[in-house]
């Protein structure tokens, strides 16, 4: 389940490539990243629960976010807003 939804949320990050603004291409090639190190995480960890991804993004999002400046963590968030949204 975990890997078709990583599928689902990547597809829809690279369909929106075409129009979408610089700040949207940041968030959607930020969030690639966190997204698949927390699938390749649940996968390692034997997780195979929806909810648990998004947690495990969360946590991600979270202890990186002094990477970003608070308006970039803003794009992020709403770009993973959209997303779980996907995942319900």
């Amino acid at each position: 389940m975990i890997i078709e939804l990583e599928e689902k949320l990547l597809s829809f990050i690279d369909s929106r490539i075409a129009e979408a603004s610089d700040d949207e291409l940041f968030a959607g090639g930020y969030l690639r990243g966190h997204i698949s190190l927390s699938v390749a995480t649940c996968e390692e960890l034997g997780e195979t629960e929806i909810s648990q991804l998004v947690e495990r993004v969360d946590s991600s999002l979270e202890a990186a976010k002094s990477e970003l400046t608070p308006a970039d963590r803003l794009i992020v968030q709403e770009l993973w807003s959209e997303l779980q949204n996907l995942s319900q």
